[in-house]
């Protein structure tokens, strides 16, 4: 994944670090996207030489994104799928403040840390190579955020826009537990959604997620396997 992610046009904005942690009793890998230059962010009007042209750590356009994506040296495959999850993001946050999609820039998801964990995904189920996924009912949350607009039910308006379709569980943790991010994933690579099928399990990873609830591992479980 970082040899593929070094085709954006992003070197020397963010560094990948990847540990084991335990969330509630399981081992789960724990995946972060760490930004630099972070410390002269605060201070940009003392070091304006660290911007590199206009673009660091600040709001990418729907537009700019799709650019990069598309003048990347990434498989073509990989770059539908991560294209494709941008503009179901892009088309959902368009909606809700009401702008065309062009116009739209991702700021929660603008974020460097973001582009990298949408197009790090497509690049890694392309590397899967699996034929189906299918997807449990989706968590939201339940309870309120703050966000830059202020306090919002959960799940978040463009959230639940890119959710469209998709079966949503019933959860009494007053968190979020589905960002735009990770709904524009679901919505765009999930082929089904149901129990665990009839399959033969061949292998397992368990995926942290930031937050620690007292009760509940805050964990994402993959299983890929066959069904023959």
């Amino acid at each position: 994944m970082k040899h593929e992610l070094k085709k954006l046009d992003l070197e020397g904005e963010y560094e990948l670090t990847f540990s084991r942690v335990n969330k509630n009793g399981i081992m789960s890998g724990a995946f972060h996207v760490d930004l630099l230059n972070e410390q002269t962010e605060d201070h940009s009007h003392d070091h304006p030489h660290h911007h590199h042209d206009g673009h660091n750590h600040e709001h990418r356009s729907y537009n700019n994104i799709k650019q990069m994506i598309e003048q990347s040296g990434l498989a073509d495959t990989v770059k539908e799928k991560a294209l494709a999850i941008f503009r179901i993001i892009g088309e959902a946050e368009g909606k809700i403040h009401g702008m065309p999609l062009e116009e739209v820039h991702f700021h929660e998801v603008g974020a460097v840390d973001s582009i990298i964990d949408i197009v790090g995904a497509a690049i890694l189920i392309d590397e899967l190579g699996v034929d189906r996924i299918i997807s449990s009912p989706v968590p939201t949350g339940s309870g309120h955020i703050h966000i830059a607009h202020g306090t919002y039910p959960v799940p978040a308006p463009a959230t639940l826009e890119c959710l469209k379709g998709v079966p949503l569980k019933k959860s009494s943790l007053e968190a979020e537990l589905t960002t735009p991010t990770g709904a524009g994933l679901v919505k765009v690579l999930v082929d089904e959604f149901g129990e665990i099928p009839q399959m033969k399990v061949e292998s397992i990873g368990y995926g942290a997620g930031m937050k620690t609830f007292e009760d509940h591992p805050n964990v994402l479980r993959v299983i890929i396997g066959s069904d023959d």
